[in-house]
């Protein structure tokens, strides 16, 4: 079973057809009546789709079904494939400190602004936010580059050097990315 939750809000009807269904549906489903029913479900789980019929709903994880009746398997598969563009959206996303990096479209945010970044760069600070120590050349050359460590190159100061000048340009940031005597850390700020 998946974790999502299907919050099914004042719409009775289609939670008891779902629920018949039961074991051959990979979600957990929640019948909610009334808007206090609806919140509290909704603050219990971070994985979650309201299914409703009532279109004064506005949220982001929702499926509004207004073109009734529709056959169960056509809702199934807008269920799934929402599921999956959220899930997929989830995963494209990844918070370094204060900063957002999207994968796909390949930048990083803060705030308002946001900068796009070459696919080694986005390589770079995930590799080094990711380590609780500072992280060496010689690792980056390997681990980024495919670099042997007995190779004389400054592959990796040039490009820490050029995304420190684009961070601090567009966010005035001069400590995104910071040298220590061991090598490069990024300090997650709260």
């Amino acid at each position: 079973m998946n974790n999502t939750k299907l919050i099914f809000f004042d719409f009775s009807e289609l939670y008891k057809i779902f629920n018949e269904l039961g074991h051959s549906l990979n979600y957990e489903l929640i019948n909610a009546q009334d808007i206090k029913k609806l919140d509290e479900e909704i603050n219990k789980s971070k994985d979650y789709l309201v299914i409703t019929k009532d279109s004064r709903i506005k949220l982001d994880n929702q499926i509004f079904l207004k073109d009734l009746p529709l056959k169960i398997t056509k809702i199934l598969e807008r269920i799934n494939i929402t599921n999956l563009k959220n899930n997929y959206s989830k995963k494209s996303n990844i918070q370094v400190g204060n900063y957002k990096i999207n994968i796909n479209s390949k930048e990083i945010f803060f705030k308002d602004k946001s900068l796009k970044l070459t696919e080694k760069e986005i390589k770079m600070i995930i590799y080094i936010s990711n380590s609780s120590n500072p992280v060496s050349i010689n690792e980056l050359q390997g681990n980024i580059w495919g670099y042997s460590q007995d190779l004389e190159t400054h592959t990796v100061e040039t490009h820490i050097h050029r995304l420190r000048k684009k961070v601090l340009n567009n966010f005035r940031d001069k400590d995104f990315i910071i040298s220590t005597q061991n090598g490069y850390q990024i300090i997650q700020k709260k």
